[in-house]
């Protein structure tokens, strides 16, 4: 779903209730918010409906900022497919004449970015991004691959939109299973339908959808049609605001695109393969309010166990 310039009267709707109710804090920057106290409960408490899920594959944790080396973006050619989401940290290099221009520019809100040069850093599109480079640099994998655990992070997409489901700034759950294409595939499956039956113990009513990133231009273009052709990625989309369900979680086959970019090599020296998921934890915790209402005691006592389980 795209959003409009201005957002739909349903979309604008419901940011006004969230907004009221304190779920949401304006920032005074679409598709940026602060998050009350009500909303990141039952943010962490989905967040630990996905590890109890997870728990089983005793997976390995592994937690990075939301910052990435901008060569790490680089050798994965995100610019290439979406230049349009990267977000790229600047910092100031001038001298001290240099640095209060800049502050008189900036108290008058003009154009101050002459004096900003580009860093070693990015802002991290998804929270995957660096476990690759990380178990590359131990060697060959394990003879059964590994699973990491990225655990929810904040990852940042440029689309500045007025409606609340579509946020620049968000988190993301993510899970990464490293291995040969056989076993890759298969564990990206068994997930995509374990998601199925995690979001109607919730009450949401998931449909599972082949689907395509965003890419960029008319090459862009090409790479959606050849993923929708191969079933690389997958989402589950539930109804929210607007006509159109939305995705709140994907379910993606990389083939050796991460195994070629940074030489993750199988056991018998074989380009390692790849595949993660990513559960959009705000798009969940907004599907829930919308279904259930903004009284969470009035939700449905299935739900709430499942949230919120009794020790």
């Amino acid at each position: 779903m795209s959003a409009t310039s201005t957002g739909s009267p349903e979309q604008l709707q419901f940011l006004t209730e969230l907004l009221e109710r304190g779920l949401l804090v304006a920032s005074g920057t679409d598709g940026l918010f602060g998050r009350g106290a009500l909303f990141e409960d039952i943010r962490l408490a989905f967040n630990r409906v996905v590890s109890r899920a997870a728990a089983p594959e005793s997976a390995e944790a592994l937690h990075f900022p939301p910052l990435v080396p901008r060569r790490q973006i680089e050798r994965t050619g995100y610019l290439g497919s979406f230049p349009h989401l990267a977000g790229t940290v600047f910092a100031f290099s001038g001298t001290e004449s240099q640095a209060l221009e800049q502050q008189a520019r900036a108290a008058r809100h003009e154009d101050w970015s002459e004096f900003q040069a580009m860093t070693d850093l990015m802002l991290a599109p998804a929270a995957c991004y660096p476990v690759y480079p990380a178990v590359a640099a131990r060697g060959p994998l394990p003879a059964d691959g590994v699973l990491i655990d990225v655990g929810s992070g904040y990852v940042f997409r440029h689309e500045p939109s007025p409606d609340p489901t579509r946020l620049q700034s968000f988190h993301l759950r993510e899970l990464v299973r490293i291995g040969d294409p056989a076993a890759v595939r298969a564990w990206r499956d068994a997930w995509r339908d374990r998601g199925v039956e995690l979001l109607r113990s919730l009450g949401l009513e998931p449909s599972p959808t082949t689907a395509n990133d965003p890419f960029f231009g008319r090459a862009g273009r090409m790479l959606a049609e050849s993923q929708r052709e191969h079933a690389l990625k997958f989402e589950l989309h539930v109804p929210m605001v607007g006509p159109e369900p939305l995705a709140v979680a994907s379910f993606n086959y990389h083939q050796d695109h991460f195994g070629s970019a940074f030489d993750l090599r199988l056991a018998d020296g074989g380009v390692a393969h790849s595949a993660c998921l990513g559960f959009g934890e705000e798009r969940v915790v907004l599907a829930l309010l919308r279904t259930h209402g903004f009284d969470v005691a009035l939700w449905p006592a299935p739900v709430r166990r499942v949230l919120w389980p009794v020790s």
